[in-house]
């Protein structure tokens, strides 16, 4: 068995600007999570310890996206018919389990450092040089989601647009670090930089679960909300001799539609002008719908169907 050589659109671009998205997040990571991590340990900050330790995650992120851009490149074979582009969304969902634990650990250990400096036992606050290493974070943090959102709506890459949201998020982070940091030597409570990584540990987590979400309702081929069916039941409506759009169903493949739609057509049509008016409805919905890798558009006959009829699964313009 031989199939179409299939891939997603522009598939071969796309790698490359995830590769080289990916490549720029390597590196700013890299250099941001040594700067922390040393810095956190010769500081004695739990709180920059743990936002170097984010980084950290970050560079695992990068060198798996970079591995994932090679994997979404290859064409269609027997066993991945629709191609590889899912790979995407599985990297997105380990993205989003690395931050969990890795958030998870670090209330762990702020939790326990915290309750000894509220006991006493911490008297010293962290040295002057955790606050600049932290409003670096906020600045090189700050660059990179703005340059892995740029390559993400080039690409069309949800695994890029939830890179860059982590590190909007881990802005925000450095930003917290910073304020504790800043608290904790102006008031000369030493606890409040561990306060603060408690609550860097928390959002962390609160990133983690959002990015898991999003990716969950692709990997469970979730619907995308009505607005979207609506543009497709439209498109049908604009084809003459097209009628009755249902079991309409909607799939994000690595950010690329994949849809499938039954219409009803004159019975007494011969089997090429259904498939004319099949053709023009699959062209009408690419113009209404961005970003569609796959249309099957399935052809019935008028009045074969009950509209009073449950649909089994999909939609209709009823529902």
């Amino acid at each position: 068995m031989k199939l179409r050589e299939s891939k997603l659109p522009a598939s071969g671009s796309q790698a490359g600007m995830i590769k080289t998205a990916s490549f720029i997040a390597l590196v700013g990571n890299s250099l941001l999570a040594v700067l922390k991590i040393g810095c956190g340990f010769k500081t004695q900050s739990l709180a920059v310890l743990g936002d170097g330790i984010d980084s950290s995650v970050d560079v695992l992120i990068a060198l798996m996206s970079i591995f994932v851009a090679g994997v979404i490149a290859r064409p269609a074979d027997p066993e991945h018919p629709w191609g590889h582009g899912r790979a995407q969304t599985v990297a997105t969902a380990l993205v989003a389990f690395s931050l969990f634990f890795a958030g998870a650990q670090l209330v762990l250990n702020a939790g326990k450092a915290l309750a000894a400096g509220i006991q006493g036992l911490q008297v010293e606050a962290p040295g002057p040089a955790a606050l600049g290493v932290s409003l670096a974070s906020v600045l090189g943090k700050s660059i990179l989601a703005g340059l892995l959102h740029w390559f993400g709506r080039r690409a069309n890459s949800p695994m890029l647009h939830a890179n860059g949201k982590n590190m909007a998020a881990d802005v925000v982070l450095s930003l917290g670090v910073f304020l504790g940091l800043g608290l904790s030597r102006l008031l000369g409570i030493a606890f409040i930089d561990s306060a603060a990584a408690v609550l860097v540990g928390f959002w962390i987590i609160k990133s983690a679960i959002g990015i898991f979400m999003e990716t969950n309702l692709e990997l469970m081929d979730g619907g995308p909300g009505r607005e979207s069916y609506q543009a497709v039941f439209e498109a049908v409506h604009t084809i003459e001799g097209a009628g009755n759009p249902h079991r309409t169903r909607m799939r994000r493949i690595a950010g690329y539609w994949d849809i499938d739609i039954d219409i009803e057509v004159d019975p007494q049509l011969t089997v090429q002008e259904a498939h004319r008016i099949a053709s023009q409805v699959e062209k009408a919905i690419k113009e209404r719908v961005e970003g569609v890798y796959d249309i099957v558009v399935h052809i019935e006959p008028i009045g074969d169907r009950n509209a009073n009829t449950p649909e089994g699964y999909g939609l209709r313009e009823l529902d």
